[in-house]
């Protein structure tokens, strides 16, 4: 009927804030407490005749009252009735061993008392009462009938921690031990004459009144959170154990309503622990939780994609993308998990062909659809490294102008998009269209100037012209907006190199040091990731690494075994047996010695790339040793990376040991068959050794890998002059002299590919 003005004016004259009642049990518990709620309810929803502030805080006040009093009351009643339930059921079962006894109903009035009260505490401003209110209820002594309730006001609690609370503000809930002598734990507010819990006069008592508290856990031994990280995640795994278990598995249509409801739950509870999680980069724990969520998700695409996230996240690349395939039957529509799965097999899987498939999946769906130049971005993306994986040029240049194709195609739907552009030079440049390609590299600057990998490219194709003073200004604009880039700096220093001499590079060398310290030194403070500790003295070192002698600071016993020459037993011992038995002694050596160090393993390359073009330098000056240094600090990382063995091996070719230079070269090229450095540099050796047609076939090999490489068509044309093949070697030198009046100071792949 909705006369709620009428309903007050009963329970006025019942007198219920003023009650007296011949025994107490638990049915008039419950009518107490449905009385309660329903008087909070008809006074919330009655209109308020005043206008002054003071008296509408009252009222608000009232209202609050009267669902804290209702709350205390409804949950001292299933307490009383689960303890009845039990004593119940364990006469039941010494007697007929079954019994029929349920847990009690608690109906929305209750329900909605024991949930209205906190959230009206933080509708009227008061966090941290509403907070206190929900803290307090949860640690109520815990019946059947609250579980699902229990459910809800975890999940509530920790969506008001992650959205209202940070780390500043937060107060941790206090210990059990503070409610003094208050062993029962009463979750009312202090009344006006400061007796606390909701007093009830009861006829023939000899006390004046029965306060009705419903009993708390207390103990010892119980877990208090002092963090509101642990509060949360505390929280959402009790949510997230309980709506696991309340889930509905069936399938039958008599379910489905329930079915529903529970899968919704389950969702918010999972997309609150993503947050949680993924603010800490929990990872696996998170991909763990969605996993076990797979067994009642079934046809749930946003649980799905959800869980395809998380294991990106967590770097699962290979089973992420069969989640992905799960996702793309439930909604073959949606333009974005096509496009995930796509970026996981450029990015991540190497996948190439497989995600052309996926680009092409956002392509069908039409030209008109928001994703479309996505699509083709990520098509032509695909094409591009498809090209660097073709051994036929034919094969080559169709895909490098497919690539060319869909990128233009993408730009012409989106044409404000700076990375359309971007990749159209990129590509441009790749092809050695070096004007066009810093047109297209200067549009995207011009749409976003800070964009990275523009900069880099930009300065990538000023080297290409032999613009180098101008390349390297443009470095230093670059590094002043991203100043702890180490790609930036690698090519920097090659720059500083050629144009200002050996010293100048290895001062940038040095700083490129310092910084990966100071950005990872908390992977440097375990004393087992410290390797020889040659980093700590080279950047304690004040002198320039010019007048440093890295032999003095290494460790000697170590050094002298990787830069020791067996010369004269490799050339005693000329058995082709024999070498491959040492190689495959030095593989297992290091395989037995080696631990992978603790911390990213990206951050541990980038300290080996920086040993290695340090000792690229101190080869470039002729100081073999301090390179031998520098290469074994590189190994004591990463002893198996085929950039060691090749630095190794241009040691022992800049000392004229050609033999241990080709075994090196050899190891490398087994590592990685695509280096193309070590592929030329080996195709030499066997020239210098006489191998003239085996070194002709490592370098065609090199060539036919990348055919843009003017040092391979250098080299080759040697080789074939060698051989009295001068019309050959002279087109061969021609072509070397083209290719490199437009190569770069570092190759343009060094500028990533990724979606």
């Amino acid at each position: 009927m909705g006369d709620y003005e009428e309903c007050l004016n009963y329970y006025g004259k019942a007198g219920l804030d003023d009650l007296t009642v011949e025994t107490m049990s638990n049915r008039m518990l419950r009518m107490i407490a449905e009385a309660f709620a329903i008087k909070g309810m008809a006074l919330e929803k009655t209109p308020s005749k005043t206008s002054s502030k003071i008296k509408l805080v009252q009222l608000e006040e009232q209202i609050v009252s009267c669902y804290e009093k209702s709350g205390d009351i409804a949950l001292l009643y299933l307490q009383e009735s689960e303890k009845g339930r039990v004593s119940v059921t364990s006469t039941s079962s010494s007697g007929s061993g079954y019994s029929t006894s349920q847990p009690p109903y608690v109906g929305p009035l209750l329900e909605t008392a024991i949930q209205r009260a906190p959230l009206l505490h933080i509708q009227m401003g008061d966090v941290d009462q509403g907070i206190n209110r929900f803290r307090l209820v949860l640690k109520a002594v815990e019946s059947r009938a609250t579980q699902n309730m229990r459910m809800t006001l975890s999940r509530q609690l920790a969506e008001v921690l992650l959205r209202g609370v940070c780390e500043s503000s937060y107060n941790p809930p206090a210990p059990p031990a503070s409610s003094g002598a208050d062993r029962t734990g009463s979750l009312s507010r202090p009344g006006a004459g400061g007796a606390i819990g909701t007093a009830i006069k009861v006829a023939g008592m000899k006390s004046a009144n029965l306060a009705l508290r419903p009993k708390q856990y207390i103990g010892e031994h119980l877990f208090v959170p002092k963090e509101e990280t642990e509060e949360t995640l505390l929280l959402l795994l009790i949510s997230e154990s309980l709506a696991t278990k309340e889930a509905i598995l069936s399938r039958s249509e008599e379910h489905t309503q329930s079915r529903i409801h529970s899968i919704q739950n389950v969702c918010a509870v999972h997309d609150l622990l993503t947050i949680a999680l993924v603010r800490r980069a929990q990872y696996d724990m998170l991909a763990e939780t969605f996993d076990r969520s797979m067994r009642f998700s079934f046809e749930e695409f946003h649980l799905w994609l959800q869980f395809a996230l998380s294991l990106i996240c967590a770097g699962k690349y290979d089973r992420a993308l069969l989640v992905l395939t799960e996702c793309n039957r439930l909604d073959p529509k949606n333009a974005v998990v096509a496009l995930h799965a796509a970026k996981l097999c450029f990015n991540n899987l190497h996948k190439y062909s497989e995600g052309i498939e996926w680009a092409k999946k956002v392509v069908e769906q039409g030209e008109d659809t928001p994703f479309a130049h996505k699509g083709y971005q990520a098509l032509g993306l695909g094409f591009s490294l498809k090209a660097s994986q073709a051994t036929l040029l034919c094969d080559r240049q169709e895909f490098q102008k497919n690539a060319l194709k869909a990128f233009n195609r993408a730009h012409e739907l989106d044409e404000n998009n700076h990375e359309h552009m971007f990749l159209i030079g990129l590509q441009l440049a790749l092809v050695r269209q070096i004007s066009d390609a810093i047109t297209y590299v200067k549009q995207a600057l011009k749409l976003r100037g800070n964009h990275l990998d523009s900069l880099h490219l930009l300065a990538l194709l000023l080297s290409a012209q032999k613009k180098y003073k101008e390349s390297l200004n443009v470095l230093d604009i670059a590094l002043s907006e991203y100043p702890d880039n180490m790609s930036l700096m690698f090519t920097k220093v090659k720059l500083e190199d050629l144009v200002y001499g050996s010293e100048e590079a290895l001062i940038t060398c040095k700083h490129m040091l310092q910084l990966w310290k100071k950005v990872h030194e908390t992977v440097l403070s375990k004393e087992s990731s410290r390797g020889t500790g040659l980093l700590e003295r080279v950047t304690s070192d004040k002198r320039s690494l010019a007048q440093i002698h890295l032999m003095d600071f290494s460790d000697r016993d170590s050094a002298a075994k990787s830069v020791q020459s067996p010369v004269k037993s490799s050339l005693h011992n000329s058995l082709a047996a024999s070498r491959v038995e040492q190689a495959l002694s030095e593989v297992a050596s290091s395989i037995m010695s080696y631990s992978p160090r603790q911390g990213p393993q990206q951050a541990w390359l980038t300290q080996a790339q920086i040993w290695l073009s340090i000792a690229e330098i101190y080869l470039s000056m002729d100081k073999p040793s301090e390179a031998s240094a520098c290469v074994h600090e590189a190994s004591t990382i990463f002893p198996l990376s085929h950039h060691v063995m090749f630095m190794r091996a241009l040691i022992h070719e800049h000392k004229h040991e050609f033999v241990e230079a080709k075994k090196y070269y050899d190891n490398a090229i087994a590592i990685n068959p695509g280096h193309i450095r070590s592929l030329q540099h080996l195709g030499m050796v066997l020239h210098y050794m006489g191998n003239i047609v085996l070194a002709e076939k490592v370098l065609r090999e090199a060539v036919n890998i990348d055919p843009t490489s003017h040092q391979s068509w250098n080299s080759l044309g040697k080789v074939l002059e060698s051989q009295g093949e001068y019309e050959a070697a002279s087109d061969c030198l021609y072509t070397a002299v083209e290719l490199e009046s437009t190569s770069p100071i570092v190759p343009f792949t060094s500028v990533p590919r990724v979606l």
